[in-house]
């Protein structure tokens, strides 16, 4: 079943492959894909919003604890590995203490 879900896509995909450099090359396609990629963005976000922020950050420590991490991953370039072993710890310890 899965693999008759996704099989339009990918024959899509397999038959737009010889003609995508082409394709790319074209103004009015190149603006479509770059609106496709902001309406991507857009869901994701609102996926991230709804069941993760509203009741996984339930306070100041646990917005904190999550801007650290995001810090870690894109600017300081931690192994993600590290950063939810860190997490994970640092949660552990907020949850033991009441914070």
């Amino acid at each position: 079943m899965p693999a008759a879900v996704s099989a339009p896509a990918f024959l899509l995909i397999v038959g737009a492959l010889p003609f995508w450099e082409s394709l790319r090359a074209q103004p009015r396609v190149r603006a479509a894909l770059m609106g496709i990629n902001a309406a991507v963005v857009g869901l994701l976000l609102a996926a991230l919003w709804n069941p993760v922020i509203t009741s996984g950050i339930r306070g100041v420590g646990d917005g904190l604890l999550a801007g650290v991490a995001l810090v870690a991953l894109m600017k300081w370039k931690w192994p993600p590995w590290v950063v939810v072993a860190g997490c994970a710890g640092v949660g552990w310890v907020m949850g033991a203490v009441g914070v």
